[in-house]
């Protein structure tokens, strides 16, 4: 069977949470349930490096506006992550090119960034810290649900990451105005600290 299910569905949650792709793709692969993962997933120093930074992420993704602050730094990070996750499925079955594999894995780990981070934009509107505690967690279990039924139901978790990745991006589009409120607040409270810096110290 063609490895493409298996490279869309780890892109759209390498988009949500890279390092739980990582780390559960790599324990799969390790303890045998899965023939389809590379060696270089299972390698010790990838699981614990994986490891390590998913309770990072854990962590920051629950604090509101440290998570759209994560979210900002991983715009790159996550669509490679995407990419080379696919490259390595693709280069191990050998049933699709890795480039090709690559570019599928990217882009729809970009995608599902993109609907995340905004989200959680939107959610941070909200005063109450308790809203990105609950969406983190529904990001988290909801990642780890779907890369296991990828395992082995490559197709079906496919066909879920499809329609969670048009559904986030309709979301986005009704979500529109509490995202530009949050950029309005994340601009505001900027030019209220720079004015609260000495004369000397301001930049520019």
């Amino acid at each position: 069977m063609s490895i493409l299910p298996l490279v869309f569905t780890s892109g759209w949650a390498s988009g949500v949470n890279a390092y739980a792709v990582v780390l559960l793709l790599g324990v799969f692969g390790a303890t045998g349930m899965s023939d389809d993962v590379p060696e270089a997933l299972q390698r010790p120093d990838v699981l614990i490096a994986a490891g390590v930074l998913f309770l990072c992420e854990a962590v920051a993704d629950k604090i509101p506006y440290a998570d759209s602050a994560w979210d900002a730094v991983h715009t790159v990070i996550r669509p490679v992550s995407g990419a080379v996750v696919a490259a390595l499925l693709a280069g191990q079955s050998g049933s699709l090119p890795e480039v090709a594999a690559g570019a599928v894995g990217g882009s729809t780990a970009l995608l599902s960034h993109l609907v995340k981070a905004g989200t959680r934009m939107a959610v941070n509107t909200s005063p109450e810290p308790f809203s990105n505690i609950v969406v983190s967690i529904a990001e988290d279990l909801g990642v780890a649900a779907i890369i296991t039924f990828a395992i082995f139901h490559p197709v079906g978790a496919a066909v879920i990451a499809g329609g969670l990745l048009f559904a986030g991006l309709f979301l986005l589009l009704f979500l529109a105005s509490r995202i530009r409120r949050f950029l309005r607040r994340r601009a505001q409270r900027r030019e209220e600290k720079r004015l609260a810096q000495p004369v000397g110290q301001r930049p520019g």
